[in-house]
């Protein structure tokens, strides 16, 4: 892989990543479209990727960065009681949705990694994942009882989470729409999703990187998927910014846009691929 190539990657792994339209989707589908030549089931390719979602971990971090200190000093037992009970409630509910993801990546990882070189089959996902981005709008439930998240909630949105790991749709769109159809609007619905991504991200990244640092054909790629990885963070932190404050003024008809590109680029990905063009 290339510089250029490792630029376009980082930049669109920073966008995808958090706007509901599935990154790997796209870093599985856009190589193939544009010709870039580029060994998608390589011993590289995956670990590169991870490092690109490490750098949009970091960008999460640094724009919710608020909220994780004020987990990390409820979790400690530092502040007045009521910050405490409200941090360590929110960590919990952190927990519940992301063990679904765990599991499921220990089953799942393995049998379904043939898939990330798929992209006609990438292709169909983008298409499924604008319709379920478009039948979340329909299905939204009811304002949430008291407010908030409750634990059966946040499992709920943790196992809507684990559809990402088909490549075509949207880790953060699926999460959304778990949360939309549990009672949450589309502001609360994206920083839940944005807050549980993190560990998600990260705990996918740890057991590739080190690939990418012992295996003698993967270690001319650090140096260039390390500097990938700042550019996508930093993609990633626009990005977040951006869609915080979209979710926020477009309420009932937000996730219809993002639904209709994914249907329009993975339709017309599927025919551009399919007749070899």
């Amino acid at each position: 892989m290339d510089f250029l190539h490792a630029i376009l990657f980082a930049v669109l792994q920073g966008a995808t990543e958090l706007f509901p339209v599935s990154s790997l989707g796209h870093a599985v589908v856009v190589p193939a479209l544009l010709h870039w030549g580029i060994d998608q089931n390589g011993p590289g390719f995956l670990p590169f990727l991870v490092m690109l979602h490490l750098g949009t971990a970091a960008g999460l971090l640094a724009y919710f960065s608020k909220d994780w200190i004020a987990i990390f000093h409820g979790a400690l037992g530092r502040g007045y009681a009521a910050q405490t009970s409200a941090a360590r409630n929110l960590l919990g509910k952190l927990i519940v949705a992301t063990l679904p993801l765990i599991v499921v990546g220990v089953v799942l990882k393995k049998p379904l990694e043939h898939l990330f070189g798929a992209p006609l089959l990438a292709s169909l996902f983008l298409i499924a994942n604008a319709a379920m981005l478009l039948l979340s709008e329909r299905f939204r439930g009811k304002s949430l009882r008291g407010g908030e998240l409750d634990y059966g909630d946040a499992l709920v949105i943790g196992l809507f989470q684990c559809l990402a790991f088909l490549p075509g749709l949207s880790r953060s769109g699926a999460a959304m729409v778990g949360a939309l159809y549990r009672g949450v609007d589309h502001e609360g619905a994206a920083k839940f999703s944005f807050l549980i991504g993190t560990p998600a991200i990260i705990a996918a990244g740890l057991g590739e990187v080190p690939k990418l640092i012992h295996q003698h054909e993967l270690h001319a790629l650090f140096g260039i998927s390390l500097l990938a990885a700042v550019v996508a963070g930093v993609v990633a932190y626009a990005s977040t910014d951006f869609l915080m404050r979209y979710f926020k003024r477009h309420d009932s008809w937000a996730l219809r846009p993002f639904a209709y590109y994914c249907a329009a680029f993975g339709g017309g990905s599927f025919v551009l691929l399919l007749l070899h063009i």
